[in-house]
């Protein structure tokens, strides 16, 4: 397993970390149980993978915290709380800090730990993040004088913030440890946006929608692409609209359009680690030989950048 330095949190974690959220959540979106889902979080461990994300509202701490009993040593986890108290991404009113650690209170018992090594705020949109830091922040803060929280994240609402807004406006100001970015090579605008400063400011990324429904359901990327298309974000003959990424699969060092699209993230200057989630033993294998394989070559970058550079109003999902 590759690792890496997550920025100035100084922790050296996998490079490949469990996402516990998702369409699967760990199986459980599917119906398997919080016991049956930690058997795919100690199988994680097994491959190697320190990092694990989860967050309240996904529903997976009972099972991580179960997957890592008798191992918490051997992992970094991160959870997180919506600063609204909802669904991550909406407008509404902010919880107060005592629900906030009331939530956090909440986390480390089902996770079955005295601490996280990662608490974040759980998709700030733009006009949420003033206030955020304001009142919230604090409070995580004073957690992490407590010793119940080593770092702090914040992350973005990529589905209905595809642009990075929030992002732009947090890293260059670096009051967080630690961000979740979305990108893709759908929409690979971080690197404009996020990255460079993330950089300049020593602060770990964590990389979620890798791989979603476009990049593995060859309808919903048509169907992506023609509205590209459309928008003129992607130039009109750049790329087959019928199979946008059939070039992936016919290249020799290149063993799936899967592949490639975890490559792109794992390779990206100022990426480090990159989320993927399954409820499989056998499909997080695959996927976890997909972020250690080499680079993708040069030429395939090149083409990729030339096709969706521009884009930034598109997840994938």
């Amino acid at each position: 397993m590759q690792t890496v330095r997550l920025g100035r949190t100084n922790a050296v974690v996998s490079a490949a970390g469990l996402g516990c959220g998702g369409h699967s959540r760990l199986g459980m979106g599917g119906g398997a149980s919080a016991e049956e889902a930690s058997r795919v979080v100690s199988a994680a461990i097994d491959l190697g993978i320190t990092f694990i994300d989860t967050a309240r509202l996904y529903g997976t701490e009972e099972a991580v915290g179960l997957g890592v009993k008798g191992r918490r040593d051997q992992v970094f986890i991160s959870t997180k709380a919506s600063p609204t108290g909802g669904a991550p991404g909406r407008d509404g009113e902010l919880i107060t800090p005592a629900a906030l650690t009331e939530s956090l209170e909440g986390s480390l018992k089902r996770l079955g730990t005295d601490h996280v090594d990662l608490f974040n705020l759980h998709g700030v949109m733009l006009a949420q993040y003033d206030a955020c830091v304001a009142t919230l922040l604090p409070e995580l803060k004073r957690q992490q004088a407590a010793g119940k929280i080593r770092h702090i994240g914040i992350t973005e609402a990529f589905g209905v913030d595809t642009r990075h807004q929030m992002l732009a406006r947090a890293v260059p100001e670096a009051q967080f440890d630690v961000v979740m970015v979305g990108f893709n090579l759908l929409n690979p605008s971080a690197r404009r946006t996020v990255f460079p400063a993330a950089q300049a400011k020593d602060i770990g990324t964590l990389i979620m929608f890798a791989v979603r429904r476009a990049l593995s359901d060859p309808v919903v990327l048509r169907e992506t692409v023609a509205k590209l298309l459309d928008r003129g974000e992607v130039a009109a003959g750049a790329v087959d609209p019928q199979d946008p990424l059939g070039f992936l699969r016919g290249h020799p060092e290149i063993a799936s359009e899967l592949e490639a699209a975890y490559l792109f993230c794992r390779h990206e200057p100022g990426a480090h680690v990159v989320l993927t989630g399954t409820g499989s033993v056998e499909h997080l294998k695959a996927n976890i030989a997909a972020i250690n394989a080499p680079p993708l070559p040069q030429e395939v970058s090149a083409r990729l950048e030339a096709i969706f550079g521009a884009v930034d109003s598109v997840s994938g999902n």
